[in-house]
């Protein structure tokens, strides 16, 4: 009786494991739909970009940015199906009506073609899930969690130290060969708030204004915005900073972070995190 019903347990947790290894890119996608935690969006950028999502599945890689490295790199790891948190062809929406003609869009969706990949974008509903799961990533990278103001995923307070010196330490956690400060780097801070990706130089000057923040973490930003107003600041002797990671480095631990989730709910399948390389070089 007891053999029997051992049996009856490892069959039930292999079909339980067979049932959560998806076929297909679709099979994939449809398990993360299951799994936010918000509504799906019937208009939304996180749709399939490339490639049939009805293609034999081999492996998943989550990336910031399906560049060419990240392609190669893919095709290298035996995968064959990337979830990208940023656009792949060159805008938000990736239109590409006019880029029929253009050689770099061309070759790039010929090696796509060529190797079999599928690109499907996730972007609104990892941001939109709760807790958010690029900040829940790039949290833990930065090692914020602690100095949460509250719980927040945005406000924290920190050891006192100085811009300069917590740039140098943002150097050493992201690999980074530069960051940029705009405002004091002497400036002694302990209130920051965090702000990934790009949310535009108003939302930037907004934060400013909040009498509780001192410095922004932040990704990019126009420099007729976000950098006019912190340097004017400076200027008028007010107590604010900006330091800019970049687009990448600022959400990028929130994909590798996105790997691990899937981990949790996709099993029988290679899901890898590919880094992506610098953007510029430094001289």
């Amino acid at each position: 009786m007891k053999a029997t019903l051992t049996l009856l347990l490892l069959a039930t947790f292999l079909l339980a494991a067979q049932n959560n290894t998806p076929k297909t890119p679709e099979e994939v996608v449809s398990l993360i739909k299951e799994h936010v935690t918000c509504d799906w969006l019937s208009e939304t950028v996180d749709i399939y970009k490339a490639g049939d999502p009805h293609t034999p599945l081999k492996g998943i890689v989550t990336c910031m940015f399906a560049d060419m490295n990240t392609l190669k790199k893919t095709v290298d790891l035996d995968c064959n199906f990337i979830i990208t948190h940023e656009p792949i062809f060159y805008s938000h929406l990736d239109e590409t009506e006019t880029l029929q003609d253009e050689p770099v869009f061309r070759e790039k969706i010929n090696y796509i073609k060529k190797n079999g990949l599928v690109v499907f974008r996730f972007h609104d509903h990892i941001h939109m899930t709760q807790p958010d799961g690029i900040s829940v990533g790039m949290i833990n990278k930065l090692g914020l969690k602690p100095y949460s103001v509250d719980g927040s995923l945005t406000f924290f307070k920190l050891p006192e130290q100085t811009v300069k010196d917590y740039a140098q330490s943002l150097k050493s956690i992201f690999g980074m060969q530069s960051i940029r400060v705009v405002g004091n780097p002497e400036l002694e801070f302990t209130n920051l708030a965090f702000m990934a990706g790009a949310p535009g130089g108003q939302r930037h000057i907004q934060m400013m204004r909040n009498p509780e923040v001192e410095v922004i973490l932040a990704g990019e930003a126009t420099e007729w915005e976000t950098y006019l107003y912190a340097n004017d600041a400076k200027e008028l002797g007010k107590n604010k900073a900006v330091i800019f990671l970049g687009h990448i480095k600022s959400e990028e631990a929130g994909m590798e972070y996105c790997a691990e989730w899937l981990k949790t709910f996709v099993s029988g399948i290679p899901i890898h995190f590919i880094k992506n390389e610098a953007n510029f070089v430094t001289f």
